[in-house]
């Protein structure tokens, strides 16, 4: 629902804004530049989803091996721990506990089309426990907040969008999102355990936030470090020698479950082509609306009245470009993908605003639209604070990302 008001918006902002360009300036060219958008939005988008279709095959089947060879079960054992101490309302023995851990190895593993499933069935057996049917649950809240905060280890789709773009590198995204996406998700259980007085200060719970900190702050101080010359080529070497590990952890893990790996791969790139198949008319709907959008020059007066406001604040306001796209996400996640796509079809996949839009499409989720599907599949109408704290992450998501493009590439 919500996507649909931001794409009748689009539209009718974009005649308002054509029309006073007509009265006011004599720009006789405005209503055909917008309908020329709407031709060439609609082919963008109709190259870039059939483009899709190979990087989109590959990936999914290299998921699929991971799958099949029990990486979901490794992240849950190595997770596990920490887990019980973030829901100390449900009993250690309970079946949700397995679902929450499955759900988050799978989403960090970004292997959406498990992540789903194993979510909504973990929200059907948290409201088993929940004593109010009407009303979000504490851990009901805290297993959304994770979902929002986007915790997602390998960025698939962004990778493969930036490649379609023609990105020079498209893992050049991947530590600032991995950073940025931390902190999100530090964030937002932070604030959920402020609001249900959970205690953090549980030594198992310091070891992990301690340990992955120490990660953390030792990558940021390390690329802070380094000439800006060296940054982007030390990350890019750093993310493709961590990915294509992991690429080869899937492999050997299939093989040692005595997995047939070639197998396991070709059932999962079966999916390839009907995922970049599906997402041809969403995405198209949003590139042509957006295209719409800025073609009327409602964008230009949106990010140059943002821009001026930053400048007069003493800031660099080179990141404002990609804004759109951060501001765009709680909402809708196909409407951020549109809007990562149109700045990096106007300014350039290698740009700063083209690689800051892509850190922002990743270090965090759909906060309304996971709140709406997960909590509407129970029937639950009283969210209490989910909405701000999965809000909370988000905007820490939207600094984070911004710091780390000025670390990487500004």
């Amino acid at each position: 629902m919500v996507l649909n008001y931001i794409w009748v918006a689009f539209f009718v902002i974009a005649f308002v804004v054509a029309v006073c360009r007509l009265v006011f300036t004599g720009d006789t060219e405005i209503f055909s530049a917008i309908v020329t958008s709407t031709f060439d939005m609609s082919k963008t988008g109709f190259e870039i989803s059939l483009g899709l279709t190979g990087v989109m095959t590959l990936w999914l089947g290299l998921m699929r091996i991971g799958e099949k060879g029990g990486m979901i079960e490794v992240f849950s054992k190595i997770l596990g721990p920490l887990l019980h101490r973030l829901f100390p309302e449900i009993p250690k023995n309970h079946p949700v506990n397995g679902s929450i851990m499955m759900n988050i190895a799978a989403n960090m593993l970004g292997i959406d089309n498990a992540a789903t499933p194993l979510g909504l069935k973990a929200m059907s057996q948290l409201q088993e426990l929940n004593p109010k049917k009407d009303t979000a649950s504490n851990p009901m809240i805290m297993f959304l907040v994770l979902n929002t905060s986007g915790l997602t280890l390998i960025p698939v789709s962004i990778m493969v969008y930036r490649a379609q773009m023609g990105a020079a590198d498209p893992s050049d995204v991947f530590l600032p999102i991995l950073l940025a996406t931390f902190f999100s998700t530090m964030v937002g259980i932070l604030s959920v355990s402020i609001f249900q007085k959970i205690n953090l200060f549980n030594k198992v719970i310091l070891a992990y936030f301690g340990a992955f900190s120490l990660i953390v702050g030792c990558l940021i101080w390390y690329f802070v470090q380094l000439p800006r010359e060296q940054v982007n080529m030390q990350s890019s070497l750093m993310a493709n020698i961590i990915l294509f590990g992991i690429i080869i952890s899937f492999i050997l893990l299939a093989v040692k479950h005595k997995v047939n790996v070639y197998e396991a791969f070709i059932d999962g790139a079966k999916e390839g082509f009907s995922v970049a198949v599906k997402i041809i008319p969403y995405l198209i709907a949003i590139l042509v609306g957006v295209g719409v959008f800025r073609a009327s020059g409602a964008l230009d007066f949106l990010v140059d009245g943002i821009r001026t406001l930053v400048s007069l604040c003493g800031f660099d306001a080179q990141f404002v470009d990609s804004l759109p796209t951060a501001l765009m996400k709680p909402l809708s996640g196909s409407g951020a993908r549109g809007m990562m796509i149109d700045t990096m079809h106007n300014l350039g996949a290698d740009s700063f605003a083209g690689r800051l839009a892509c850190t922002f499409q990743g270090s965090c989720d759909t906060t309304f639209y996971i709140l709406a599907v997960y909590f509407g599949s129970v029937g639950i109408s009283k969210t209490r604070h989910a909405v701000t704290c999965g809000l909370l992450a988000d905007l820490a998501s939207i600094v984070a990302a911004i710091t780390m493009a000025y670390i990487f590439w500004g």
